[in-house]
């Protein structure tokens, strides 16, 4: 499952910044979907690291 991890990581950094980006154009809709998409994608980046451990 190393590949998921990396998956879910880059779709994480991607969340970050859209949501930055989403902030400068001072975007409603953006800021709300970027922070749900980080803190759904962040919390499975986080948790299958916990579970299958860093990619090497």
């Amino acid at each position: 499952m190393n590949g998921l991890t990396i998956i879910l990581a880059l779709v994480t950094i991607l969340a970050i910044i859209g949501t930055i980006s989403s902030l400068k154009g001072k975007n409603l809709m953006g800021i709300l979907f970027g922070l749900a998409t980080l803190g759904v994608f962040g919390w499975f980046t986080i948790m299958t690291i916990i579970k299958d451990g860093y990619p090497h």
